[in-house]
């Protein structure tokens, strides 16, 4: 149904929904009670959470939404993200069928698009609980899902997913990209903004900060495939030195000797895609949890960015013609593919292809205020057990790829399409 008052909020709410339909088609309807990765839910709840979000965040905000059905508009109200260990222990028939689960999400999409057709929207999208913000907090929170539901869905096996009409990933990039770094002049970076610019932004993207930033060195381009298999084939896994006690002990306790999308095998190694697992492409960038990355940084001899200098080494950086992102791919491309995103320093391929780790713990910006209709957003992650992302993925939606945005996990998580590069101090 169109939105004809506020076209821009209306065309991204169109196509955010039209995302997101589209990933849960790549499952076939019998697996939609799956549980890919055991610290998520089952898929069938984000069919509901997608939609029970929009209506708990526009009731009695926008307009009058009254429940269709309360039970369920709790059951899909919040995710999960276990940081002590405790998984979900659900089974399938604890949820709802699915035709119930589609009836709801139906449901409640036809009422806010009657309601918002009546509503005559502002462009304002500032940081003041205004319509404008509230659409945009629905569109990049549908998006954000869009991009997490795939590395879910990553993990399912290949014969319970359709695959869809695109081009084979087996053309990868095999050579291997010359490592190198480039000098970063001290000076000053700016970490957030204030809401007088009047932007959309996430309540942890605001509170305005001048740094400044040593010199610095940091590479060129993000760690390789072709990289990592030189730390895996020195042992890097085995080395206890180069592990801190909490990853070396997670190591330990669950076998881990590789990264989560690599597979040994007979003769070489193997990257598992989407779709199709191929020969490891040795150019594309390495995905692996932020414990993995720190460890590789420790044998190497230098260490993980902070946020500031991620923000002092990205200065002069835009999203790119040729970078990867926005739903482009499924996959990586090399880390030398993107020539025309480069920065003021000669840094390649900030933005797209690959979240960036930082040694940054997640934390609020000076005067942190969270947001009024969803206090936890942030908040519930200032907690010293999450780390700062920065740049995206091939999976993260362009509005996202604003350098005020901050992402973030938890340090032994592998399953999200991030990678790294390394700094050494001046």
């Amino acid at each position: 149904m169109p939105l004809p008052h506020s076209p821009a909020l209306a065309s991204r709410l169109a196509h955010a929904r039209a995302a997101s339909d589209a990933l849960f088609d790549v499952v076939k309807p019998e697996f939609l009670y799956e549980r890919p990765i055991r610290e998520r839910h089952r898929i069938v709840f984000y069919i509901g959470h997608l939609e029970a979000f929009d209506r708990n965040l526009f009731d009695k905000r926008l307009f009058d939404l009254p429940s269709s059905d309360a039970r369920l508009d709790r059951l899909f109200a919040f995710g999960i993200d276990p940081v002590d260990g405790g998984l979900p222990t659900d089974t399938p028939a604890d949820w709802p069928a699915l035709a119930e689960v589609h009836a709801y999400g139906r449901d409640a999409r036809r009422r806010i698009d009657e309601q918002l057709l009546a509503l005559d929207l502002p462009p304002d999208v500032s940081n003041h609980d205004t319509p404008g913000q509230l659409l945009n907090v629905a569109i990049e929170h549908r998006l954000m899902h869009v991009e997490t539901l795939a590395y879910m869905l990553h993990q399912l096996p290949f014969e319970q997913k359709h695959v869809p009409d695109a081009p084979s990933a087996r053309a990868g990039h095999l050579y291997a990209v010359e490592p190198g770094m480039v000098h970063v002049p001290a000076g000053r970076t700016e970490l957030g903004m204030t809401a007088e610019r009047g932007v959309f932004g996430w309540d942890n993207e605001f509170g305005e900060q001048q740094v400044d930033v040593p010199a610095f060195e940091i590479d060129r381009y993000m760690t390789t495939n072709g990289e990592f298999l030189e730390f895996v084939e020195d042992g890097g896994y085995r080395r206890r030195d180069l592990w801190n006690a909490a990853d070396w002990a997670w190591k330990q306790s669950t076998g881990i000797e590789h990264p989560v999308f690599w597979l040994r095998g007979p003769e070489s190694w193997r990257l598992r895609t989407m779709f199709e697992d191929i020969a490891l492409p040795l150019a594309w960038p390495v995905y692996v949890s932020h414990a993995e990355a720190s460890a590789f940084a420790r044998w190497r001899g230098v260490k993980l960015p902070s946020e500031a200098q991620w923000q002092r080494a990205a200065h002069g950086a835009l999203p790119g013609r040729t970078d990867n992102f926005d739903f482009r791919d499924w996959n990586p491309v090399a880390v030398d593919a993107t020539p025309d995103s480069v920065s003021t320093w000669g840094v390649e391929g900030l933005y797209g292809n690959g979240w960036e780790w930082t040694s940054t713990l997640f934390g609020p910006l000076p005067d942190f205020k969270a947001f009024p209709f969803y206090e936890g957003y942030s908040a519930n992650f200032f907690d010293g057990q999450h780390y700062l992302m920065k740049g995206g993925s091939p999976r993260t939606a362009h509005c996202m790829l604003r350098p005020t945005f901050r992402n973030w996990f938890q340090p032994r998580y592998q399953y999200v399409y991030a990678g790294f590069r390394c700094v050494r101090d001046w």
